[in-house]
Formats: structure tokens, sequence, C-alpha cells
């Protein structure tokens, strides 16, 4: 029953996450707002709803500091392994040799952000004395570096101008704005909710399979709310929106560390990075890693794949995940 309730659950994130990303990308036209900056804000945001809810209920509502850090940390993860199916889906040329340089920098914002996230868990205890109203220091570190890193791609974007703009056609004259707008709050209540169910179920699941609770959220957890990044970026390849597609899922990392911050607000019992496991160490480690790849195959421009369907960085994007994932659980499972 409880496995019928976690596909019941990722339907409806999927579903509603996807509404949501699409009446977003209305309100982006309709208030004329550019919409590779839109795939760094907005659909990031939307599409990190579920990391958001799942974390925060996680911690305040089922008293667990791994199951949210867990849902983040394999969170990020997973989208970059997204990276490499749309390399794959992208028959023509290697994906990140038509994606924009600037990616280089979120990227990197990012390889710092969960670092630094890194950092606390591996301090523990040692800087659980130090917050400011109950937010522990490399929560409020993270807040702040995530600020700034924004304002700072936010200048590089407007010094550089894209060398191919994508323009786009009126997809939503028909639609009025209010009515975007309602739907748009619909669809995110709908994501809101299942999250809020899917922190129960991965406790639960935690309880009858034995499994620990940094597994469960790094894996399970993490997969479903990563669902509408999935949809997102596939969806914005097919419209030749290649940058779009590529912010949204560097974007996303970004914000999902960022999101610890709140976490750390909802869990009242101790500085949620200081009580998380070590054990998420190796996905911090595995998404420092599966992020340089990225930075490397933007810097260095292929014209041709390596391999006759894939570029050299996606099966080595896959293998890194998998090997993540496998440690992760060797290790939650002491073996």
């Amino acid at each position: 029953m409880v496995w019928f309730k976690f596909v019941l659950c990722l339907i409806i994130i999927l579903f509603a996450g996807t509404k949501a990303v699409r009446y977003g990308d209305a309100i982006a036209e309709k208030t004329g707002v550019g919409r590779i900056w839109i795939g760094l804000l907005l659909l990031a945001a939307v599409t990190s709803m579920p990391e958001l809810v799942t974390g925060v209920s996680a911690a305040a509502l089922v008293d667990s500091p791994d199951l949210a850090v867990g849902t983040l940390f394999g969170s990020c993860a997973i989208n970059l392994a997204i990276l490499a199916l749309l390399d794959i889906l992208h028959r023509r040329t290697p994906i990140l040799s038509e994606a924009s340089s600037e990616h280089m920098l979120s990227a990197g914002w990012g390889i710092l952000l969960i670092a630094i996230a890194a950092g606390g868990i591996f301090a523990g205890q040692r800087f659980s004395g130090l917050d400011l109203g109950g937010i522990g220091l490399p929560s409020i570190i993270i807040f702040i570096v995530y600020l700034v890193a924004l304002w700072q791609i936010f200048r590089f974007e407007r010094s550089h101008q894209p060398s191919s703009p994508q323009a786009s056609p009126a997809q939503y004259e028909g639609i009025s704005a209010r009515t975007v707008y309602l739907r748009f709050t619909l669809a995110a209540m709908a994501v809101i909710g299942a999250g809020i169910w899917l922190s129960f179920i991965g406790d639960e699941i935690a309880q009858v399979t034995g499994w620990s609770a940094s597994f469960v959220g790094s894996l399970f957890l993490a997969i479903s709310s990563s669902m509408p990044e999935l949809v997102v970026a596939i969806a914005a390849l097919r419209l030749g929106a290649i940058d779009m597609a590529i912010a949204d899922i560097l974007g996303s990392n970004m914000f999902n560390i960022a999101i610890v911050a709140p976490v750390d607000i909802a869990y009242r019992q101790g500085s949620v990075l200081s009580l998380a496991s070590n054990s998420h160490l190796v996905t911090a480690a595995t998404v420092v890693m599966m992020s340089l790849v990225v930075i490397t195959g933007v810097r260095f421009r292929q014209k041709r794949k390596t391999f006759a369907v894939a570029s050299w960085y996606a099966p080595v994007l896959i293998a890194l995940y998998i090997l993540g994932a496998y440690a992760l659980f060797t290790w939650s499972a002491g073996l």
C-alpha cells in the first residue's frame, strides 16, 4: 500500500508541477520577462517547490533532518543526471556545446553552495551553538551566498548579450492574465499538498523497508520531487530552448541548497545540518563532481558526439550518479 501511495503522490506532483510550469511560462510571456532568466529564477523556483515543501515538512512535521537534507542533496544529483538524458535526446550535436557559457557561472555557484552545506554537516555540533534566531550559521551563510550568486549572474547576463537570442511566438494570447495567475496558484497549491503528503510517505517507506532516512530522502523523495525539472527540461528541449532547459536545472540546484535555510527555520530541535548524518557527504561529493563535468562540457565544446547517441559526459554523469547512490546505500546499510 505504501508503494501505491508513493506512485500516486508522484503522479500528482508530476501533473501539478507541469501545470505550474506552463502557467509560469505564460506569466513570463505576459509580463515580458526574458525566458532564459525565467528558467533560472521562476521555473527553477516552481519546479523546486516539491523540494521546498518536502524538506520543510520532513523537518517540521516528520522531525527528520536526514529525510529533509537527503531530499535536497539527492535532487541536485538527479537534476544533473537529467542533463545526460537531454544530451541523448538532442541527437544532432552535444547539448552543452550549444549552451551559453554563462551556465559555467551557475554551476560554479552551485558547487560553492553545496560545499558550504557539506561543511556544515562535517562540522556537526561544533557550530550548533552559533545561530541567529534559531537558524544555524551555515544556513545563514548559504542564504546570503545564494542572493549574491543571483545578483552576480544577473549582472553577468546584462553585460553579455546572448549570441543567439531565442524568440518565441505568443502562445497564451487566448488566456487572460487573471486566468493564468489563478491556474498557476491552483497548480502550486496541489504541489504543496502532495509535497506534504510525500514527506510522510518517505518516512513510512523508511520504517517498512528498514532503510535509513538519508537513503530514502536521497533516492525516492529526490526522484519524485525532481520530476517537474525533468518534464520542463524535455519540453524546453523540444522547443529548441536549450539555455532555458539547462538554466532550469542549474537554477534548481542552487535553489535546492538555498532551501536549507527555511528547512532550518522549520526544524526546532537545532541546526538541521549539524544533526544530519555524515552519509550526506557522499551525495554532496557526487554533486560536486557531476557539476565539474558539466562545467568541463560547456568549456570544451565538442562538434560531434563521442558515441553514437551521447557525448562523453552523458555516461560519465550517469555513472557518477549510480556510484554515488550505491556508495550512499552501502554507507547507510553499514556494509
